[in-house]
């Protein structure tokens, strides 16, 4: 029986999960995809510099050490890059067999956070905080377990060659797996990572082959659901508000609208080669809050210009498209599944950073993936990337 999407379930790679298989001439360094690799080295090496700028004038926030948030952001990327290598030697198959135990996880980290662990930074009460000033956001990672377990239901019979798509009780199963951590980020109230999360489920459908009327209904639901939240006041003022920006750039330009007007700003004022690094009258003024992680990307377009910024842009452009030749290159769905999830998650998130610093997105707190100054954020997607790299390393290859 042949598979959906041009999969064949007899090409099936036979070195499950393990590398030691790979002979020489299939080496696991010839086998990395290296153009999505060194995007996001230089991304991260990018983002440091504009967390650098952002941050070296900012004594409030540095504790007096101008190079606070680079080493910790050069650190935090070794550490990721540290998981990316750990997740390519486990390999994506290893981890299918441990989704059960990384889901349970998941539910446990990100109930703490409406425990006492749990702490409010910049308005979301998203965050778990430990000794020596270490923060943990369960949500980032909630997000790879969502495709991980979506993605392990989806396409267990098709994989095994007992069905060409899944099957309306699979779908469901599924879509209640991923509901349940995204119902308590909700309670956060985390929208930001929410909204990555229904994009994430809706990638995953899509590339699942369910039927489209799973989709369809997924994204009434969510319209629907949006309108209950609303009603029933679920949402915080200050989310609520802005929305309201979003809505009515011209609103209370100094209060709700402050953030996205002096974005604006910032880009605007780079035309196109840029104030220069360090240079940037916006960034040194400190007129734009949250520089370092939100809004990193007025960094960019200010002190890069043009040409700075939208080179970033093409260094996520490469990923993502790299990320399909991956999806649509593996013969087996698990593997497309997973793909698929972390493209729409890249995508969407990147795109509501950079609309949000341009007025064309409401502004949601999502961090500009290896960008952005973050550990949770930085870690996860560097899980990521691990995660297309195994799908790439652990495919059969063409004769």
């Amino acid at each position: 029986m042949s598979a959906p999407h041009g999969f064949s379930v007899s090409r099936y790679a036979p070195e499950r999960g393990t590398l030691a298989k790979l002979t020489a001439r299939d080496s696991v360094l010839r086998r990395l995809d290296w153009p999505i690799l060194l995007s996001a080295l230089a991304l991260s090496f990018i983002g440091a510099l504009l967390v650098w700028s952002a941050t070296r004038g900012r004594t409030e926030l540095n504790q007096g050490d101008p190079y606070y948030f680079l080493f910790r952001h050069v650190l935090n990327t070794g550490i990721g890059v540290a998981l990316m290598i750990g997740t390519v030697w486990l390999g994506h198959r290893t981890l299918r067999g441990a989704v059960p135990v990384l889901y349970g996880l998941s539910i446990v980290l990100i109930l703490a956070v409406l425990t006492p662990l749990g702490a409010t930074i910049n308005g979301a009460h998203a965050w778990i905080v430990v000794g020596g000033g270490f923060s943990l956001q369960p949500s980032e990672f909630v997000k790879i377990t969502i495709i991980l377990v979506m993605a392990m239901l989806l396409a267990s019979k098709v994989d095994a060659g007992d069905q060409l798509h899944p099957d309306h009780g699979t779908v469901a199963k599924a879509l209640v797996l991923a509901a349940l951590p995204m119902g308590i980020v909700m309670l956060m109230p985390d929208l930001g990572s929410v909204m990555v999360m229904i994009v994430i489920v809706l990638g995953v459908l899509l590339a699942s082959g369910a039927s489209n009327r799973w989709v369809l209904g997924l994204i009434g639901a969510g319209i629907g659901g949006a309108v209950l939240v609303t009603a029933l006041g679920m949402l915080d003022e200050y989310q609520i508000n802005r929305f309201a920006a979003f809505a009515n750039p011209d609103l209370d330009p100094a209060g709700v609208g402050y953030n996205t007007n002096q974005a604006r700003i910032a880009i605007g004022s780079g035309g196109l080669l840029g104030s220069g690094l360090f240079k940037g009258s916006q960034t040194t003024g400190q007129f734009v809050p949250e520089q370092q992680t939100d809004f990193v990307f007025t960094v960019a377009g200010e002190e890069l210009g043009f040409l700075g910024a939208g080179f970033i842009l093409f260094l996520l452009g490469v990923i993502l498209w790299r990320a399909c030749r991956i999806a649509r290159e593996t013969t087996e769905l698990y593997g497309t599944i997973v793909a698929a999830g972390i493209i729409a998650w890249f995508a969407f998130q990147s795109f509501e950073n950079i609309g949000m610093t341009l007025g064309i997105m409401p502004v949601a707190g999502l961090p500009l993936p290896f960008v952005s100054y973050g550990g949770s954020s930085m870690f996860a997607v560097w899980v990521a990337i691990g995660l297309l790299q195994s799908i790439r390393v652990q495919r059969p290859m063409t004769a």
